[in-house]
């Protein structure tokens, strides 16, 4: 047992009947672990967070295929050692009829360049990609060799997993047995618990624990939860501000206001929060889901949305979150309405489908000098002339005369221009016919 080595690496699985976790792609008849077992692996991305199981299947590939397997890492690699491994996998072929796997970690970390490099040697079959990365490789990897390869998505161990897991590293000899350690099931709980389905993370702290707690008369070591809390770093949060995590809590967030659950939006909020999202970010779509999802159901939520933008201009993190907590949560717990925005697309989508003859005469500018002669306002009736401070006339353009845009609700506020509205355009009726 070599100790020097990292506890994570010393456990590494050799085989898949030694996988834990990831049953949807390597489970049994799964297409990944039959590709693996009968040594017909096709190009990959490997896509998950860390402590996954990226690298580990990886490794189980490189112990079991027939095929040379070659490893590079994109942070510390380079154009020339890609043709180099490319070179040699053409001598390979060329000579003893041996394919190559090439195993990229972290490639998105490559640039353009770099991972144009691998796409001819990817599409004539001289190597075999498997790459690793916990970007969204819709976003990193370029489209050329992303429709070359299969994307196999990894989700974050669950807390039996870790569990399983560490259990096996505290008795197994290539593990934590010599030290022979009683851990407290507490402890065993928190860190599967706190990692957030990171399995080197959890055996980081089982290692560190168990090296730093000193033995009894028994030789035996003590883990309970107090140690095991020392062990590990709180939990980071999940979120990467350039990554697809960014854009999927944002919708979150804006779905979570619109469909009316401030405890989710909370918690939302919350994690942008906790990983330095841009305050003015966050404030823009408040705005936005005001005016869009509240509407004039509650036309005060749009106003208190801009009032949270503007404190966030003067107070910024920290602070700035009780500005946008206040206006995400009025927003989320207002009434609703879309009508605005509904019937401003629809006005919208109108204006290419029929032609326009102009702005009728009776409602055309008249502020300027010879603008009468011209005949603009001829006609026009001034509506605080008229009963009720209303008149009917015409404002639509003549191919939009029969055009009816906007639909209110009746929900909050906007109950009352339902009914208003409802029944002007009863009136509007009986004085056409």
């Amino acid at each position: 047992m070599n100790q020097a080595r990292p506890l994570a690496a010393r456990m590494r699985p050799t085989g898949l009947d030694e996988f834990v976790g990831q049953e949807e792609i390597v489970g049994p008849g799964r297409l990944l672990r039959r590709a693996i077992e009968a040594d017909q692996l096709t190009s990959v991305i490997f896509w998950g967070p860390p402590g996954s199981g990226k690298t580990t299947l990886a490794e189980i590939v490189a112990q079991t295929t027939g095929r040379n397997f070659r490893t590079l890492s994109a942070v510390s690699s380079g154009i020339s050692d890609i043709r180099e491994i490319i070179s040699f996998a053409k001598d390979e072929w060329k000579f003893y009829n041996r394919r190559t796997v090439i195993f990229i970690d972290e490639i998105h970390r490559f640039n353009k360049t770099q991972q144009d490099a691998l796409l001819p040697a990817v599409e004539d079959g001289t190597v075999t990609l498997i790459g690793a990365t916990t970007e969204n490789p819709f976003f990193e990897v370029n489209a050329a060799l992303l429709s070359r390869s299969r994307i196999f998505r990894l989700q974050p161990l669950s807390e039996d997993a870790v569990l399983l897991l560490l259990r096996r590293a505290i008795g197994d000899a290539r593990g934590l047995a010599d030290y022979r350690l009683r851990v407290d099931e507490a402890a065993l709980l928190h860190w599967a618990s706190v990692c957030g389905g990171d399995i080197r993370s959890a055996y980081n702290a089982l290692e560190l624990a168990a090296m730093t707690t000193p033995p009894d008369e028994q030789g035996s070591r003590h883990i309970d939860l107090a140690i095991a809390e020392e062990s590990i770093q709180r939990r980071n949060v999940s979120y990467d501000k350039k990554g697809d995590c960014h854009y999927d809590v944002i919708s979150a967030f804006i779905k979570s206001m619109r469909g009316s659950d401030p405890d989710a939006t909370l918690h939302w909020l919350a994690r942008m929060t906790e990983a330095g999202e841009a305050p003015e970010f966050i404030a823009r779509r408040i705005i936005i889901c005001a005016a869009e999802d509240v509407g004039l159901a509650d036309p005060f939520a749009l106003t208190l949305a801009v009032s949270a933008a503007e404190a966030v201009h003067y107070v910024g993190w920290p602070e700035a979150r009780i500005a946008l907590a206040e206006a995400a949560v009025y927003v989320a717990t207002a009434p609703k309405s879309n009508a605005a925005y509904l019937g401003i697309d629809a006005a919208i989508g109108d204006l290419y489908d029929k032609p326009f003859s102009g702005v009728p005469i009776h409602l055309r500018d008249t502020s300027y000098r010879g603008a009468k002669q011209l005949g603009h306002g001829k006609g026009y009736k001034y509506p605080h002339d008229y009963e009720g401070h209303y008149v009917k006339q015409q404002y639509m353009p003549r191919e939009f005369e029969d055009k009816l845009y906007y639909h209110p609700t009746t929900n909050g506020r906007e109950a009352r221009v339902h009914e208003w509205l409802t029944k002007l355009r009863i009136k509007k009726k009986k004085l056409d016919k």
